[in-house]
This record gives C-alpha cells, structure tokens and sequence, in this order.
C-alpha cells in the first residue's frame, strides 16, 4: 500500500502587508468522489466537469477501474466514465482516503470475487467496524480478523438483497453516505437508521441526498432530529442516471484562503462561489463573520475582507468538523477565548486532529487545551516561530500556514501532504500573497 514520504519543512510566508487577491479553486473533493461512485453504478456513461484532480480523487479513480469502470482523462481536464462491470477480484488502496475506504466496500459487494481493502499504515487505525458490521448485517461475508479495521476482504457474489440496517454512524457521517451511495443498485434498496448518542456532518449526508436525486434516484429520510425515533433514510431501488455533472469549487479548501484575509488584512475574492450549496464549507460565511470578517457575495463570487483583528467564538461545528482547522488556527491569533464545540469525531480522522491541533498551537506558544468533544484556545503573547508538525494531514499543514502569515518562522513539516485535496496549495498561497515567481509556476501547473 502505498505510503506519504516527507519533504523538507516548509518555510510558511508571513504577509507584508494587506492582501488583493482573485483565486479559482479547484474542484470539491466531497463532490467529486461521490460522484465517481455514482458514476461508476449508473445505468448509462457520464461525464464529470471540473473535477478535482487530488491523491483523494486519484485513490478512488483507480479503485473504481480497479472494479471494472472505465474512467478516461480528457485533455481539459474532465473525466469521461463508464459504469464497472464489476466482474473480477480486485485489491484496492485507500492511502489515506476516508471516501475511498468508507464509500467502495459498499459498492464492492456488487463485485463477483473477492475485494481486498488496505491503505496507508495511518489509515489503518482509522475506524471501519460500522462498514464491516453494516456489511455482515446485509448478508454480505466479511473477513477482517476481528479488528474492525483494514486491511478486510469483501466477498462479492454479484448481488446483495438489500433492507433494513441500523448502524451507529458517531464517527462519521461517511459510514451513512457509503451506505446510501451504493443502495440504489441493492435488490430491494435500503432503509437505513444511525443508531448512536451523535451524527456528526449532517450536511454531508444532505450532499449524498442530493447527488442521489440530481441522477434520478427516490430517496428519503424522516426523523432526522432524533425526537420521535431513529433518524432514518431510505433508497429505493432503481436505476442510478449518468449525463453531465458539474462539479462546484471545494469551500472547505477556500476556508484556508478566506482566513488568510483576516489575519493579513485585505481582500481575497473566490471566483465561483454557488450561490446554493450542500457543501459545509459555505458556513465559513456566517462563521468569519462572526469573528470580524466582512463577506460579500458579488460577480460571480465570494469576497471576504480583514483589518488584521480577530475575534474569538463559541461554537458548535458538529455540523462540519472539517471547518475546525481553520478555526482553531484562526483562533491563536484572536484577542479572546474561543470554545470549539461537537467535533469529539476528529479524533478519528487523518489523525487525532484535537490533541494535533492543541499540541502545536501550544508548541509555538499558544494556549490551547482538549475537551471532551472539542477545544479550548486562548489569546497568548507569546507565539514564536517553531516546526509545525503535520501528522500527515492536510488540515494540519494548512493550519500553520494560516498561523505562519503572522507569526515569524513557523516551519511546516509536509506541505506537499495537502496534495490529499490541493496539490497546487503551497504554490497558491504564494500567489495569494502576490509573489510573481509562483504566479507563473501556479500559470504552468495548475
């Protein structure tokens, strides 16, 4: 399985002054993954535009050839699928791809062999029993060696009947997504209930919903609130349509961008911008502005300008914990405390992103300490420049980078570990700041 191998520490650049800066984001990672997997299980070829070319996308383009689909590169960029045959044994690499390792298992159980799943030696602590055990509980045979984690085979023998399932999905919200993507083609489709204290990232589950509908698919849910039983979501079966579908820019990976403004001062515009989303990163909106940012949404975009000040916030972001980065670096340079609540699930993403967070703002002289679902981060006087570990998570390195705008000599350890969702970052974050060498690097890359 593959493996990241570490560069040498990035240098983060500290803004000289104000921002005035214009940037297009490449394509949403969540979007373009659910996508992929729609694409691969429809009845008919579909074309992908604007899809996100990451190590997260390439991970599950060649999961998905690797069960049979045909995905081809066209020369501006866009992808041209054809459904899987799903008709050989395959072993897949999830690297470090909370999509590829929570989202294929469920459509490999449509695949005649067995399906072998592994990733990165990261990955392989991240939790996996509620897909094995919803797996097993739809008929489906598993072999994991009990530890609920990868490496595990599938068993596919074609086809899975389908039903009633209840999970507990308080890790992460992908555990339902993976679920409903790939419920469609079940004999008798599915009904699916979360069983469990928390459901973190509704939103991504409403995006899963949505890509379902756009492509023809009936869906449903009821009880979401939790006040008169189980939240519940049902699939019908059916034919899962193909077409033409058009990716939006990812706003989580804006999120980075939006908070350099506030910490520098100035403007950045994001070209682009939807004005409707199910995408979590459109709450940076209300979220920044809360902590002193001015937004406006105009030409076709989104504008967010800073004067340089930074207020702190208490808040509940079990609606996206992916958003917590960006708050959490923001909030080592504010001029008061800030309480980040509902994210207790980080700890099970690329690494344990709360005590990642606390120990490096703490390692450069910040104040931060854990709860039991989130952070506490208090002004300090005292940051200094220091090497910023990254744990091999993307959210990590861009953290310091926002950090590294004010704060003199902050190292990052691995850059090139946002190449999960953004190879381009650290070449982006060069133009943001107008430096014309990387203009012209981001101009041949990009």
């Amino acid at each position: 399985m593959t493996s990241n191998s570490y560069s040498q520490p990035w240098p983060a650049p500290v803004a000289t002054g104000p921002l005035d800066a214009a940037l297009e984001l490449p394509g949403s990672k969540s979007l373009t993954n659910r996508e992929l997997v729609l694409s691969a299980l429809a009845s008919e070829p579909t074309l992908l535009v604007a899809p996100l070319a990451s190590r997260d996308s390439s991970l599950m383009i060649e999961a998905l050839r690797d069960l049979g689909t045909e995905i081809e590169q066209l020369p501006d960029g866009n992808l041209r699928v054809t459904p899987a045959a799903f008709n050989r044994p395959a072993v897949i690499d999830c690297g470090l791809a909370g999509t590829v390792m929570r989202f294929v298992p469920p459509l490999s159980v449509l695949a005649t062999g067995d399906i072998t799943f592994d990733g990165d030696l990261a990955a392989r602590r991240r939790p996996m029993n509620t897909t094995i055990d919803s797996l097993r509980a739809l008929g489906v045979s598993v072999s994991d060696a009990g530890a609920g984690a990868l490496p595990f085979t599938v068993h596919g023998t074609g086809s899975v009947a389908g039903g009633e399932v209840t999970i507990d999905a308080s890790a992460s919200s992908q555990f339902v997504s993976g679920l409903l993507l790939a419920a469609a083609r079940f004999e008798n489709g599915l009904t699916l209930r979360h069983d469990g204290q928390h459901l973190p990232s509704m939103p991504h589950i409403e995006m899963t919903l949505d890509c379902l509908e756009k492509r023809g698919v009936k869906v449903s849910s009821t009880n979401l609130d939790g006040a008169f039983g189980l939240p519940e979501w049902r699939v019908e079966p059916g034919n899962i349509g193909g077409g033409t579908i058009a990716i939006e820019p990812d706003l989580s990976n804006a999120g980075p961008f939006l908070a350099a403004a506030m910490v520098a001062g100035g403007s950045v515009f994001i070209q682009g911008w939807p004005d409707s989303t199910t995408q979590v990163g459109d709450e940076f909106d209300g979220i920044l502005q809360q902590m002193g940012a001015v937004i406006k949404r105009e030409n076709g975009g989104l504008t967010i300008t800073g004067n340089g000040v930074i207020h702190g916030i208490d808040i509940d972001l079990s609606i996206g914990g992916e958003l917590t980065p960006v708050i959490a670096a923001l909030a080592a340079l504010a001029d008061s405390p800030t309480v980040i609540r509902g994210v207790a699930h980080l700890r099970g993403h690329e690494t344990d992103r709360l005590a990642a967070l606390a120990a490096e703002i703490n390692r450069i002289g910040g104040v931060a300490r854990e709860t039991p679902d989130g952070l506490e981060i208090d002004p300090s006087d005292n940051l200094h420049g220091a090497l910023w570990e990254t744990y091999e998570d993307h959210r990590m390195a861009t953290a310091g980078a926002i950090i590294g705008l004010r704060v003199p000599g902050i190292l990052i350890e691995d850059i090139k570990t946002t190449s999960k969702t953004m190879p381009n970052f650290d070449k982006m974050w060069h133009f943001m700041l107008g430096e014309a060498d990387w203009q012209i690097q981001l101009g041949e890359d990009a």
